[in-house]
């Protein structure tokens, strides 16, 4: 697994939620929109040691099509009343349900996380559309920590797909129809990097 090198710019050695009002919206096609806010926790750094040593990652395998495959990345579900692996989390958990409380109307309830060990992990097209998302709007909050990854978002009826870099501490949520109208995906990419940590803070029943 590749080593992540230390952000220059992210000094602290505690892990600070910052405030959320210098978030920008993307407003999208079919009712959907993103929100990002570049550098929203800071002691990146240390928020993403503590869960890659912490947080016990399981490697899945899958089936697919006629054979039984690798999934491209660690993986660790925390349900509604999992304790969280770092109190950092909490905080930012609370802090999202706080902020959007009026456009969604209930708290964020769960925490996926994801590790990305180097260039060829990666997570295919798709949308969050098991549970209650499949008929209904609803957010997902993506907190990232680690080395910079791209995230890219089409419609699901086709066009062309925009491309948003996640850096280390950065937030994005997709808003309003994203689970249903858009697919997103982590693609594959051939340059060198380093690890990166994901966290999905997603409400109740969905997935």
């Amino acid at each position: 697994m590749t080593a992540l090198q230390g952000s220059l710019l992210d000094l602290s050695d505690e892990v600070v939620v910052g405030r959320l009002d210098g978030v920008a919206r993307r407003h999208l096609a079919h009712g959907a929109w993103v929100d990002t806010l570049t550098g929203w926790v800071g002691g990146a750094d240390e928020l993403f040691a503590a869960l890659r040593r912490d947080v016990p990652w399981v490697a899945e395998r899958r089936q697919m099509y006629d054979a039984v495959v690798d999934v491209p990345r660690l993986l660790r579900f925390y349900g509604e009343h999992d304790p969280l692996p770092h109190p950092a989390l909490v905080e930012a958990r609370d802090a999202l349900s706080a902020h959007y409380a009026d456009e969604l109307g209930e708290p964020f309830a769960t925490a996926g996380l994801c590790l990305y060990r180097d260039g060829h992990d990666s997570v295919a097209w798709h949308g969050d559309r098991i549970g209650r998302s499949r008929d209904a709007d609803t957010m997902v909050a993506i907190l990232s920590v680690g080395a910079p990854r791209d995230l890219l978002l089409r419609p699901r009826d086709g066009g062309s797909s925009i491309r948003l870099p996640e850096g280390h501490g950065d937030l994005l949520v997709m808003g309003g129809s994203c689970q249903r109208t858009w697919d997103h995906c982590v693609p594959k990419t051939a340059r060198p990097v380093g690890p990166r940590i994901s966290i999905q803070f997603r409400t109740r029943g969905v997935r």
